[in-house]
């Protein structure tokens, strides 16, 4: 009985958003996509402020990857405008990587902010396709709120591997699909339809984890949490790292 209500529920939605998936095909895609960032640049300074104190437990062992030199090399997959830097150690090197290069205003806003770090270069691609990285050449990547929206999280996580030097680490923070048992799963099964449109592809009904766990990573320190105050529809969450 429930899965033929939120069936239901979904076609609903779909029928419902038809005629913005219409328009999305005729044209409006590529304007949204430039309106899209400053969307999310405003949208994170609510988000960093509710998530403030998990950011920082997260982000408190970074150092610990330095190289042997004592530099930190770091990598930000879908850095969007920036809103992890505030959380990186003195002087480490970021390379920041978007499939968005409308973003690019708000990320050197960003910078600007945060002068402790060295910003290497900015890198239009997607984490599926990083070939412009060399192998093994970063100590950290990091990875927060972007494995939802990609097409291939498997595929990412390859990439990944393939960039991090022996003894590296993933950092991430994604929002996951709830419990079969909840309200929220329902509510996710049923409006992702709709959410992933107005998201540019974010999918809210990804076990994430799962893709963490077949990754291939020599340890895996993952945590299942409740983020405060944000959108039911995101409210489930993951954070951790992953070391190669």
């Amino acid at each position: 009985m429930w899965s033929c209500v939120m069936t239901l529920c979904r076609l609903v939605c779909v029928a419902l958003s038809s005629p913005l998936y219409l328009l999305w095909f005729l044209g409006l895609r590529g304007v949204y996509r430039r309106l899209f960032p400053f969307l999310a640049y405003n949208i994170t300074f609510s988000y960093n402020d509710k998530m403030h104190k998990m950011k920082r437990e997260l982000f408190r062992n970074l150092a610990r990857f330095a190289d042997t030199d004592g530099t930190l090399r770091l990598l930000e997959i879908g850095c969007g405008s920036g809103a992890n830097f505030e959380f990186y150690p003195y002087g480490c090197t970021v390379v920041c990587t978007d499939p968005n290069r409308h973003v690019e205003p708000y990320l050197r806003a960003s910078m600007d902010a945060n002068e402790h770090l060295t910003y290497e270069k900015v890198l239009v691609l997607s984490g599926e396709d990083m070939t412009e990285v060399q192998d093994e050449s970063m100590d950290v990547v990091v990875c927060t709120l972007v494995l939802c929206s990609v097409n291939n999280v498997e595929k990412v996580l390859q990439e990944v591997r393939r960039i991090l030097r022996k003894g590296g680490a993933l950092y991430f923070l994604e929002h996951v699909v709830s419990d079969p048992s909840t309200w929220t799963y329902f509510c996710q099964h049923v409006f992702e339809p709709l959410w992933s449109l107005l998201g540019d592809g974010c999918m809210v009904t990804r076990a994430t984890w799962k893709n963490l766990e077949a990754a291939g990573f020599a340890e895996l320190h993952l945590q299942h949490i409740e983020a405060p105050q944000v959108s039911l529809m995101i409210r489930p969450h993951i954070m951790g790292y992953s070391v190669k």
